[in-house]
């Protein structure tokens, strides 16, 4: 072998796509196949509205699954989150209901998920106990506060939630979106930058890599753990307030199994259930692939749309084999 044979190998070898990569590519390569059978299915299916729509229907679902990631990346899970949302919107519609001025009622709902957030921060941390019973406590507790405030749905009227509700930010082509879109993109800017760029986002990685490892660096994997806890309870309050905005209302049993909604769009996005590996961008276009589901569900009129939770569940069981099979994780 030539030293130029040599040369071109060490080439090839530098240029190998990572392998952590290659479930987020996965999935943009999913939403191109079926974005791509949607157009072929259906004239209208190409319409740039039709994007947006999935953005429109599912932003506060996004807002969710981005906080979502954080827990997930340091191999934690939080089952809360939809009861949390759901509680938001309630207290939020009981208080308006009561005649509030919006902005006090908008620095209420904020504080609802992260003070939870870091309640079960504390306990999972502190006690060592495992996330899933803390966090499922945390959906009791959230679910029951809403069924305490109002056992029927809360209608919303004031006029500054109904006027972002009804807002459009559009083009004069007449394509738009709503303030809650561009509220969960700039959502998703701050995370993703946050993972990217900041001590914090190493140290999450880290712990989720290797949490005794990550200790004996001396990272804060206290502060940590609390801290993503507390950016999972404050944006599933962003979500709750975006929810509410969505539906003008509050009711007792919206939002349930968000939570699953939320776990599966940052799985199929390409990040590892134990830890250590995802990004943002990868629960971006598992909400995208979500919305899409339903998009092509609703086109077709003649599936029921429990077809959408099948289809879901089959894409799971794909990702995480998928996952497996390539060994992100080092052992």
């Amino acid at each position: 072998m030539t030293t130029t044979d040599l040369g071109n190998l060490a080439r090839i070898g530098r240029w190998r796509l990572p392998r952590r990569h290659v479930p987020v590519l996965a999935t943009f390569a999913l939403l191109l196949v079926m974005y791509g059978i949607g157009v072929s299915q259906y004239r209208a299916f190409s319409d740039i509205q039709v994007v947006f729509n999935a953005f429109i229907d599912n932003g506060f679902l996004l807002v969710v699954a981005v906080g979502m990631t954080f827990v997930i990346l340091t191999g934690g899970i939080d089952l809360s989150v939809g009861s949390v949302v759901a509680m938001t919107a309630m207290v939020s519609a009981s208080l308006l209901q009561n005649g509030l001025p919006a902005a006090l009622v908008l620095l209420i709902a904020l504080l609802i998920g992260p003070t939870l957030g870091f309640v079960m921060g504390c306990v999972i941390h502190y006690f060592e106990i495992q996330p899933f019973i803390v966090t499922l406590a945390g959906m009791f507790f959230a679910r029951g506060m809403c069924n305490w405030i109002s056992n029927s749905s809360i209608p919303i009227t004031d006029p500054f939630w109904t006027g972002v509700a009804q807002e459009r930010i559009g083009d004069p082509r007449g394509n738009f979106v709503s303030i809650s879109v561009l509220i969960a993109f700039a959502v998703v800017a701050v995370a993703a930058y946050a993972l990217a760029y900041t001590r914090l986002g190493r140290n999450v990685y880290a712990i989720g890599g290797n949490p005794q490892s990550a200790l004996l660096m001396g990272l804060p994997v206290a502060r940590t753990k609390i801290m993503v806890y507390t950016i999972s309870g404050l944006c599933s309050a962003i979500g709750g307030i975006l929810l509410s905005f969505y539906t003008l209302s509050g009711a007792p049993l919206i939002a349930v199994g968000m939570e699953l909604d939320a776990i599966a769009a940052v799985v199929i996005g390409g990040t590892l259930l134990t830890g250590g590996s995802g990004y943002v961008l990868g629960t971006v276009l598992g909400v995208l692939v979500l919305g899409v589901i339903q998009t092509l569900i609703t086109f077709d009129g003649t599936l029921n749309s429990w077809w959408t939770k099948i289809v879901i569940g089959g894409l799971l069981f794909a990702f995480i084999l998928l996952q497996r099979l390539i060994g992100i994780r080092k052992k």
